[in-house]
């Protein structure tokens, strides 16, 4: 049974971190990309940042660069995602997601957590 984990969300003040983690199991984790993509209120899904299992290549969304660092351990096929200086526009559901990699490194959801939320506000 396919199954993505998170954890970690929850309310922080502008300026502040918080880690979320995703733990994988039921398929074949280093063949796969795993990630995290968010959904504010009235928005669409956007893609944060993703790495590949297998080589460590990552993507960030442009919004979060220099904020955000994204890290794997394949040995307990777990992502995990370091936030720093949050601001109110990274409230979000945050979603874990996982796409199976055939070359370059693609930021998918083939397969999908239940989502986590993250509150910035003072």
């Amino acid at each position: 049974q396919v199954q993505l984990v998170e954890s970690g969300g929850g309310l922080v003040q502008p300026g502040g971190s918080l880690r979320l983690s995703c733990t994988a199991s039921g398929f074949r984790v280093l063949d796969y990309a795993i990630g995290w993509f968010r959904q504010a209120p009235g928005k669409e899904r956007e893609g944060v940042s993703c790495i590949s299992m297998r080589e460590g290549q990552i993507y960030y969304a442009d919004s979060v660069k220099g904020r955000f660092t994204i890290s794997r351990d394949s040995h307990k096929n777990m992502v995990n995602l370091q936030m720093n200086s949050l601001t109110p526009e990274d409230t979000a559901v945050y979603y874990c997601a996982a796409s199976r990699l055939w070359g370059p490194l693609v930021c998918g959801g083939d397969y999908w957590g239940q989502g986590t939320q993250v509150t910035v506000s003072s």
